[in-house]
């Protein structure tokens, strides 16, 4: 299910749509780098293409980081 989520960013709150399954993925991200997860939302934001939107950042930066296999244990 997609739920509505939101976050201050520089000051400003914004907010965006994920899946349940993605904002998972996003938690154990932030966990595994042993950041917050506003800090890890901050920094895909602040790296995101100039036009596109906060919630595909947020879903691509997901992709990647399980593709290149970051999120499993060995």
């Amino acid at each position: 299910m997609i739920r509505k989520h939101s976050a201050t960013l520089h000051g400003h709150r914004t907010s965006f749509s994920l899946e349940d399954e993605f904002w998972a993925e996003l938690k154990t991200v932030a966990t595994a780098r042993s950041i917050p997860l506003a800090a890890l939302i901050s920094e895909i934001d602040d790296h995101r293409p100039p036009g596109s939107n906060l919630s595909s950042a947020l879903r691509l930066h997901v992709l990647s980081w399980l593709k290149a296999g970051a999120g499993h244990q060995p």
